[in-house]
């Protein structure tokens, strides 16, 4: 009779239903949509921060270096590489540091961080060129952490209007505290694990380089193992009201025991946002059809973000209801036994 009940036990949550219902919410709610449509507007037709004069002549001395071992056959790709990097740089605006950096698991996405737009529908926009290398590192310290807790808001939002305000998490200013904490925490963590891989991935460079691209498919694979785990971070915070600390060691045990299906929903999620990206980037930045593409991209990624609070919730629900009956079955057994 006790197998009979295992065997009756409720499927995991769907990644499906999760999605379904974070479309729900989001579309009885579009208000949501506004922070990160607003990041995209700032980013589109505000001032540019423009640190190409300052580290064009690095780039080009980098170059310039790198140009002298590449073969003849290789050069026209090269010169393509240099070219493009060089565009970018050109185009990059400092006030991206507000969105989402792609590490971190808190922060507004942004799809003018993406594309970094160089035109709008009323011209060029104003270029305020930076000249000094203190004072875009002042500027990465004000605007990395302003993008934290904004985040932090924007999480915290999403959150209330899943679960409701009273259930949802803490109180605002207890979610962006401990968000900001959680990317702290996370940007010494990258910062402990990279500089040293940085070093020895250098090392086996000069030894062998069939030895560091071996490193580097090792460093791909524990990468994709800590995608999941990376995803649902801060998740804990806004679901269940656990301190930074505690929300990492959740996701981890999660991940443990939900991989495959919790490693489906990052990777529909990743799909579908980086996917429909490509259609909201068609136009060109000089139409206000552009207009159209930030206001998709920003209901699809609430909806994204509304789903992963959603799909955490249920599958955490999920994971102790079966540890609360395998307990149950096993101590049963024993006692039979």
């Amino acid at each position: 009779m006790e197998i009979q009940k295992l065997e009756t036990l409720p499927p995991p949550p769907g990644v499906i239903g999760s999605l379904r219902a974070g479309f729900d919410v989001v579309a009885n709610r579009v208000a949501l949509i506004l922070l990160p449509l607003g990041l995209d507007l700032l980013l589109w037709l505000g001032p540019r921060l423009s640190v190409s004069e300052l580290f064009s002549p690095y780039f080009r001395l980098v170059f310039e270096q790198a140009r002298l071992g590449v073969a003849q056959a290789d050069l026209e790709r090269f010169n393509t590489y240099q070219s493009f990097l060089m565009e970018r740089l050109q185009d990059f605006n400092l006030l991206s540091l507000l969105s989402k950096l792609s590490l971190f698991p808190i922060g507004i996405t942004s799809l003018s961080a993406q594309t970094l737009p160089s035109q709008t529908p009323f011209g060029a926009p104003q270029v305020i060129p930076i000249s000094s290398f203190w004072i875009v590192l002042g500027l990465m310290a004000a605007l990395i952490p302003l993008g934290w807790i904004g985040g932090g808001v924007y999480f915290r939002l999403v959150a209330g209007a899943v679960f409701g305000s009273n259930e949802a998490a803490f109180n605002m200013t207890g979610a962006v505290l401990h968000s900001l904490l959680l990317s702290v925490l996370w940007m010494i963590g990258l910062c402990i694990l990279f500089v040293p891989l940085t070093v020895v991935l250098g090392l086996l460079s000069l030894i062998s380089p069939s030895l560091a691209n071996f490193f580097v498919l090792v460093l791909m694979v524990l990468f994709f193992w800590l995608v999941v785990p990376a995803f649902f971070a801060p998740h804990g915070i806004f679901v269940h009201r656990q301190n930074a600390f505690l929300s990492i060691y959740s996701s981890l045990w999660l991940s443990r025991y939900s991989l495959p299906t919790s490693g489906l929903f990052v990777l529909s999620a990743f799909l579908l946002s980086r996917g429909l990206d490509l259609l909201w980037s068609a136009p060109t930045s000089d139409n206000w059809l552009m207009l159209v593409g930030f206001a998709g991209h920003a209901f699809i990624t609430t909806v994204l973000l509304a789903a992963s609070f959603i799909y955490y919730r249920d599958m955490t629900g999920w994971l102790r209801n079966m540890h609360e009956h395998f307990r149950q079955f096993s101590k049963k057994t024993s006692s039979t036994f």
